[in-house]
């Protein structure tokens, strides 16, 4: 059964802590969301592995890896959806960057649940943000693989350091 995480509103921690999130995406996908997203499409639905965060945020950065290393851009959050792999897929396949349900099974790796982050206004920064520059900003030598939250000093430090 599908499962939409409206779980956030009572949890403890504040928002502000919550405010942004940093997402791990790989060149191949970071191009072609940026392909679709020229092409009009308004909704995205970011596909994780597995029932992982984030949970709530307003906003997402968009880390792209090797060989950038930088944030290059940013969304709006909508929600978190968990759930069977199958039915979010007939759900919301379309809003994702896979070109065929064949292409989004390979990426999952043989789970059967996955994470739907949908999102809207996605776009590149004006400028990337190195990770030298990030890493400064969070203390950290590495971006950490399954993302991380940030309070909205700290999103500002960011996107306004592009």
């Amino acid at each position: 059964m599908d499962y939409k995480d409206r779980s956030t509103k009572s949890v403890t921690y504040p928002m502000s802590e919550h405010y942004a999130y940093i997402l791990i995406n790989a060149q191949k996908w970071w191009n072609r969301r940026l392909g679709q997203n020229k092409a009009g499409k308004a909704i995205h639905a970011f596909v994780r592995r597995g029932i992982v965060g984030p949970k709530t945020a307003q906003f997402v950065l968009f880390y792209v890896t090797h060989p950038l290393r930088e944030i290059r851009g940013r969304g709006k959050f909508i929600e978190r959806i968990t759930g069977d792999v199958d039915k979010l897929w007939n759900n919301y396949g379309h809003e994702t960057v896979f070109r065929s349900y064949e292409e989004y099974l390979e990426f999952l790796q043989g789970r059967t649940k996955t994470t739907f982050i949908r999102l809207k206004n996605v776009g590149e920064l004006s400028a990337p943000v190195p990770l030298k520059t990030v890493s400064g900003i969070l203390n950290v030598n590495r971006m950490p693989r399954g993302g991380r939250y940030l309070n909205k000093e700290t999103f500002e430090k960011i996107v306004g350091s592009a």
